[in-house]
């Protein structure tokens, strides 16, 4: 890696805000010989442009021995994130690859066919005769042999140890602060009857402890080998025998780490096992701190990384949580460009929202939306509803207010549409959002006002997170929720000229800030000293409805004259799983 190019490489035409600050700084970091570097770069620093410059200067074929590693990956883990790569006409030169199920069969008769259940993937010894013109194996190519090849986190990480992707020089990962979250999530093993092909002949014994789990998985790795050999027997597989097949060979890779790596006794991961229901039940196999996981799938896979995101809180702590040595590892703070009085808080706190006390603070909670969408009556505002029981809850009570017809809601399976529905309508809408508080650019009018219904603690059900807060690591779980916090106050806010009101519902989020003080960026601290609370009208669901509205709305969206969007459902779906793109 040559840091020195790094000014080169930076692909826009010019500077802005603090980015030739940061560059400089970053180039120093590198050129002090460390290892990682972490960039903390608020909202409008142009981390993507950062990304790029720091790819820019990896190794090249010119430069390198006949052993040396050369290039560079970009990676996020955010599909949204690595679209707007896509589209950005100043990083043309990232070659984007995505997932297999991402593209679709070129073969006659096959065209609507996703490749990862084509015939090659159907059939035994299957010849294609214009593989050479297959979408994902052309993009798959191009991209192996281009300086930087951009891909999402979990194809990278699916992509460890192939020869199509081996170590590059350089490793950059875009919005970052949640690598150890993301890597638990993906070293995670779900074992039901949803997962597992093989399920009613292998239904476990009650697993209480992990070594009863650690029998019970290799008897499951077994039972799917022959399986697998069965499958493989045959000439050609239907496309549920493809999809069986393929979850298996998963399957087994994933129990066999696991396996391995509990009988490991110097493997530094803590594993954590559930079974909810008991004898018979589902079970679900964790890691804890996966350092192993990353060396093998992220560490390994470059000779320099460069981290970036606006909420790495805790150099030390980050650096522990995803089995990095800190005194190798370099923080380079970029600071914020966007008037403090432009992104305002405001103290609306009507009570807690944990569990015992939800039925009480949420009408109040509702309450307060109303005035706030009367404060705003031709602009669109989201509400962070942090789960799906809260935003159906909170819709209810809005719809008995009468201001139905100016709320959007989603499901788990619809998000994407009525988000992109929602963004796209000229209307001053409402959105009520769940897990939407990372990856979303609402710049401008897109989205002028937010909620946030309740403060983001990690569950303490989650057995990872029992088990952490039982190891004392309180501090790992106030950063989690300021992070998350910080996040979504990030949507509304999106350039120096831009502006956007958030509102703090839950007082539990007064008591965050003062335990998470130490860990916040100065930035956001400057935010939290300016709260105050706003001047609201006072409650008139009828002066609510915006320019369009025309009051008195029914449970059905009536009264504005807009159709009304209230997506019902209930899954218990990961929240992550809809960052997460896999093959």
């Amino acid at each position: 890696m040559d840091p020195a190019r790094i000014f080169d490489e930076f692909p826009a035409p010019e500077y802005r805000g603090n980015q030739e600050e940061a560059l400089a700084d970053i180039r120093d970091a590198f050129a002090a010989g460390n290892d990682v570097v972490l960039v903390r770069a608020p909202t409008g620093s142009g981390k993507s442009l950062l990304a790029r410059a720091i790819a820019g200067c990896a190794r090249t074929a010119g430069e390198a021995g006949a052993e040396e590693v050369i290039d560079a990956y970009y990676t996020t883990p955010q599909v949204s994130q690595l679209d707007d790569v896509a589209e950005d006409p100043l990083l043309s030169d990232l070659e984007v690859i995505r997932g297999k199920n991402n593209y679709d069969c070129i073969l006659p008769g096959e065209t609507d066919t996703p490749v990862d259940q084509a015939p090659c993937a159907r059939e035994r010894k299957f010849d294609c005769q214009v593989k050479h013109r297959c979408p994902y194996f052309s993009d798959r190519a191009i991209a192996s042999n281009r300086p930087v090849a951009a891909m999402t986190l979990a194809y990278f990480m699916q992509t460890a140890g192939s020869d199509v992707f081996g170590p590059r020089d350089v490793v950059v990962i875009d919005e970052a602060h949640g690598l150890g979250d993301w890597a638990e999530m993906y070293a995670t093993i779900e074992l039901g009857p949803e997962t597992v092909p093989v399920w009613e002949d292998t239904r476990p014994q009650a697993v209480d402890d992990l070594e009863d789990a650690a029998g019970y998985a290799q008897r499951l790795a077994d039972v799917g080998e022959r399986r697998v050999q069965e499958l493989r027997q045959q000439e050609e597989l239907t496309a549920e025998e493809v999809a069986e097949r393929d979850r298996l060979n998963k399957l087994r890779q994933d129990l066999s780490w696991f396996v391995e790596d509990y009988r490991d006794p110097e493997s530094v991961t803590t594993w954590v096992v559930d079974q909810p229901d008991g004898e018979g039940g589902s079970v679900t196999i964790k890691p804890l701190d996966p350092e192993k996981y990353l060396k093998h799938t992220v560490w390994g896979r470059g000779h320099r990384h460069a981290l970036l995101s606006a909420t790495i809180l805790n150099k030390e702590a980050f650096c522990a949580n995803v089995g990095l040595d800190p005194d190798n590892v370099a923080l380079v703070d970029v600071g914020h460009t966007f008037p403090v009085e432009h992104r305002p808080l405001y103290d609306v706190t009507q009570g807690k929202m944990t569990y015992e006390h939800r039925e009480e603070t949420l009408p109040k909670i509702a309450r307060i939306v109303v005035r706030a969408m009367q404060h705003h009556p031709d602009e669109k505002g989201l509400v962070h509803c942090h789960s799906y029981a809260i935003a159906e809850q909170l819709d209810e009570l809005l719809v008995d207010f009468g201001v139905g017809s100016r709320l959007r809601s989603h499901d788990s399976e619809d998000r994407d549409g009525q988000l992109t529905a929602w963004k796209r309508s000229d209307d001053p809408d409402v959105f009520l959002s769940v897990k939407m508080e990372e990856a979303l650019d609402l710049e401008g009018d897109l989205c002028r006002w937010q909620v946030i219904c309740k403060a983001p603690y990690p569950n303490t059900r989650d057995s990872r997170v029992a088990q952490r807060l039982e190891d004392g690591q309180w501090g790992w779980y106030y950063r989690t929720a300021l992070r998350t916090v910080i996040q979504a106050c990030g949507r509304v806010v999106r350039a120096p000229d831009d502006h956007g009101a958030t509102y703090l519902a839950d007082s539990s989020l007064l008591d965050l800030f003062e335990r998470a003080r130490v860990d916040m960026p100065d930035w956001f601290a400057d935010q939290v000293d300016r709260m105050a609370p706003p001047e609201l009208p006072a409650f008139d669901p009828a002066s609510a409805l915006g320019g369009g509205g025309s009051g008195g709305s029914t449970d059905d969206g009536a009264g504005s004259g807009r159709s009304r969007s209230r997506s019902r459902r209930r899954s218990s779906k990961s929240p992550m799983a809809d960052v997460w793109d896999t093959e």
